[in-house]
């Protein structure tokens, strides 16, 4: 048996990305039977799974609503799970560190001090999310470059998100990749179904787009594309689930200055357990990201749903998908309108892809595809590391 100690620097459980693949990791290594702490940011809810505890940093009063991305809170945040984590690695003699997005970096440092192995669970390359974030910090980018192959080259095994990543990585020749794509967030239609029916309620085609409101996701590309369709087509409505109040906000004040707020509904966000029901109600799919090369976890539950899908025609989406699953479009609100036009005017279209696309995640995107690969990456550490006997 292990003792693993499984760092999440963002808020854990919340319905979004990250800490969704976290909890869907806690749900398998809960199963082998290994003791896993698990040290995260004060905000959350608590998960309960067998043989897994959590541990949280202090909760400050002016550290509230730890968003996504790069921020002072989560800088500090991080100093305060970096603390702790020194109190836990006092108290207990851990097997292996599992190591979430920039936490790997302070799973290096206790390697080379206490020669504690680490995973690198790799959702996105870290040196290219500062350099597109903030555009003046291009000049540091051989740094950043620098530090991202050594937390990959130090790593007992890099298990990053998707296509993109493993292609980035491999020039630093880890020890060992294991890719691990996320999966379809579907369950069947709850209770929820009745009040997803009731706020998608509208005549004609309904769009709708599922996630945060954060700049690399496209939101103003999508508005933009929308206003220019609504020119062509008058029965169609989009539907915003997500988003924080003040993100809402903005682009509430965006819709009307384009003469759309008729059309578009901000829904605000919903719980993961009534994304089947929101997805249901809807005929068309968007996924408007214009930067990073990760897949957007939402893009395989999309896929799930049997919808037509409208995404832009970058890695980001290609790496999973093409233009026999999806509708692809360039990332400019011309040919991205002209995109959600045709799938707008061709029902038997929508069909086609819908079908497609959920052939596609049934074939290589399932939970057991995604329980046998974490396994296996699992039983390969188990194998490597040489377990001192005696152990906590």
């Amino acid at each position: 048996m292990m003792n693993i100690l499984l760092l999440a620097p963002h808020p854990f459980y919340q319905d979004r990305g990250t800490p969704i693949a976290v909890n869907l990791v806690l749900k398998v290594l809960s199963e082998r039977g290994d003791t896993i702490d698990v040290l995260t940011f004060h905000e959350g809810k608590d998960v309960d799974y067998p043989h897994v505890r959590i541990y949280r940093i202090p909760a400050w009063p002016f550290l509230r609503n730890i968003r996504p991305g790069f921020s002072w809170k989560k800088l500090v945040c991080d100093g305060l799970l970096c603390a702790k984590m020194i109190v836990l690695l006092c108290k207990k003699r851990y097997h292996l560190i599992h190591a979430v997005e920039e936490s790997a970096f302070l799973a290096l440092v206790v390697k080379w001090i206490a020669r504690i192995p680490y995973l690198y669970d790799m959702d996105s390359s870290l040196a290219q999310q500062m350099i597109e974030k903030y555009p003046p910090l291009t000049c540091l980018s051989k740094a950043f470059m620098i530090c991202e192959r050594r937390v990959v080259q130090a790593a007992a095994v890099v298990m990053p998100v998707c296509e993109a990543l493993v292609t980035r990585i491999k020039p630093y020749y880890p020890a060992k990749i294991m890719l691990l794509e996320d999966v379809p967030l579907l369950g069947e239609p709850t209770d929820s179904f009745l009040m997803a029916k009731e706020d998608l309620k509208a005549p004609g085609i309904r769009i709708l787009y599922v996630g945060n409101f954060e700049a690399y996701q496209g939101i103003d590309l999508l508005l933009d594309s929308f206003a220019l369709a609504l020119r062509e087509v008058s029965q169609i409505s989009l539907f915003v689930v997500g988003g924080e109040n003040d993100d809402r906000s903005f682009y509430q004040n965006k819709v009307a200055k384009l003469g759309i707020e008729q059309n578009v509904h901000f829904l605000g966000p919903r719980p993961l357990d009534q994304l089947a029901s929101y997805l249901s109600q809807a005929d068309i799919l968007v996924s408007p990201r214009i930067k990073g090369n990760n897949t957007p976890m939402k893009l395989y539950s999309y896929l799930a749903s049997g919808k037509a899908i409208l995404a832009t025609n970058l890695l980001t989406h290609t790496q999973v998908i093409n233009s026999q699953v999806a509708m692809l479009a360039d990332p400019k609100p011309e040919p991205f309108a002209e995109g959600m036009l045709q799938l707008i005017n061709d029902r038997d279209l929508r069909s086609t892809l819908g079908l497609a696309a959920q052939k596609l995640v049934e074939e290589k995107y399932s939970f057991p595809a995604f329980r046998m690969k974490l396994n296996a990456a699992y039983d390969h550490l188990r194998e490597t590391i040489q377990q001192p006997s005696g152990s906590s």
